[in-house]
């Protein structure tokens, strides 16, 4: 009898440990995500492009006192349509316009550029802020002329009419984060816009853990002849530009050429689009942006923030930056009988999951270091983040292109990883929630700081 009382003792003993631990560790998903990643209506994507491209011009420099033509009409429809939001949802959003004068490269008179943003607020966290963006504004041949026609149907309607969809899927959850939809303006003069919002952003003490701009979403046919409707181009800085002499220092001996919070945004978006979408391949370009070429998300990047570009793989440049003509049985300009609004739909989907995964995880680690110079095994080192119940260590070898291995090491802010010698792999961490909402992975050292 006593025999058999040990033996019934120490098998609970021995089962219910491994269980409690395995209990401790969050759910590895989160079946709203799934909804939200097939959340975008084509539809109402298609309306709002068609009311953009029907005020004729955006251009910056263009009329601003019409009630039908013009950026001044185009924004006052996107504030009232923000608004609509808004009122749908119980006064949710904090609507605003953030703008400032400006004169200087193809601006050449002092014009004031105006922003239009809405701000989802957040329950906890309240300084925390995670960013959609697309631009309002649209050109022809010449970066001057702002009376011709020009649609922008692509370029990038398709961007602001995702972001105003965003606004009106999300609004329908609560997220510890805040998250803002913005309608960028200025871009094609400069990127202006973005400038004046990360000002905005830097002036009211944000913590910016997160830019993803949008530009140019709705094409799938391209110049090469190539028609791709399940393909997207995620563009990341490597190396801050934003980084110091010191920070380069230090980089240049320890790694993270491949690892600032701009490439580790990008690859959390992928990693969202490979769990919950399906049909669409996510292709991490790990370049800032086209070949010589810029967009909306840099003046972020110049400022220190995390930010990428969402686009279309395949772009086609007579339906680009040209002037309305038809040469020799060819089509030239932006047009909207070019856009696919089931694939605009999709990338529009793939923002509204990637910021409901931000805005519902915990904050980035921060002060993240690491140690193990001349020693058999590597300690990572971070501060704790509120709303996080653990975190995870993460780990590939330095050829690999993405985390490829990580454990869950529960609520501790140091961890040794036996037996892995410093020299051989990259190593990062991530916060968790107790909803198994996972951060993007933080990088050692200045050079993966989201902060």
């Amino acid at each position: 009898m006593t025999f058999n009382k040990i033996i019934v003792a120490t098998t609970i003993s021995l089962l219910s440990i491994p269980f409690a631990s395995a209990q401790s560790v969050p759910p590895a998903e989160d079946i709203r995500l799934y909804d939200i990643g097939q959340s975008a209506n084509a539809e109402r994507l298609h309306q709002d492009v068609e009311k953009l491209v029907g005020f004729g011009t955006r251009h910056s420099l263009s009329e601003t006192d019409s009630d039908d033509s013009g950026i001044g009409a185009a924004r006052r429809w996107i504030t009232d349509e923000f608004m609509a939001i808004s009122a749908a949802c119980g006064g949710c959003l904090e609507v605003r316009l953030v703008s400032d004068t400006v004169e200087g490269r193809r601006i050449p008179t002092p014009t004031e550029i105006v922003n239009v943003i809405a701000v989802l607020k957040g329950r906890e966290d309240s300084n925390r802020y995670v960013v959609m963006s697309g631009d309002i504004d649209s050109r022809v041949s010449d970066p001057l002329n702002s009376t011709s026609g020009s649609p922008g149907a692509n370029d990038n309607a398709s961007g602001v009419a995702g972001v105003l969809e965003a606004a009106r899927v999300l609004s329908q959850y609560e997220f510890e984060g805040n998250v803002v939809f913005a309608a960028l303006s200025g871009e094609e003069q400069g990127l202006y816009g973005g400038k004046i919002l990360a000002d905005y952003a830097a002036g009211k003490d944000w913590h910016l853990q997160a830019v993803i701009n949008n530009d140019m979403i709705g094409n799938i046919a391209g110049i090469n002849g190539v028609i791709n409707n399940h393909s997207v181009r995620v563009f990341s800085e490597g190396v801050k530009i934003s980084e110091t002499p010191e920070e380069a220092r230090e980089r240049y001996f320890s790694g993270g050429e491949n690892d600032s919070a701009s490439r580790n945004l990008a690859r959390f978006i992928k990693v969202q689009a490979d769990q919950y979408m399906t049909n669409l391949d996510v292709m991490l370009v790990y370049r800032l942006d086209r070949f010589g070429r810029g967009g909306h998300h840099f003046p972020f990047n110049q400022a220190g923030y995390p930010a990428v570009r969402i686009m279309e793989v395949n772009e086609h440049y007579d339906r680009q930056h040209q002037d309305l003509r038809n040469e020799d049985g060819r089509h030239y300009g932006d047009t909207i009988e070019y856009v696919d609004f089931d694939f605009n739909a999709k990338l529009t989907s793939l923002n509204t999951l990637s910021l409901a995964a931000l805005a519902w995880a915990p904050a980035p680690p921060a002060d993240v270091t690491i140690s193990g110079q001349v020693a058999p095994s590597t300690t990572l080192n971070w501060q704790p983040v509120a709303g996080a119940v653990g975190y995870r260590v993460h780990w590939r070898l330095t050829t690999e292109s993405e985390w490829t291995h990580s454990r869950w090491v529960g609520d501790v802010s140091e961890f040794t990883v036996e037996n892995m010698v410093i020299d051989n792999y990259l190593f990062g961490v991530s916060s968790v929630s107790a909803g198994g909402h996972e951060s993007p992975v933080v990088f050692p050292g200045a050079a993966g700081d989201f902060y």
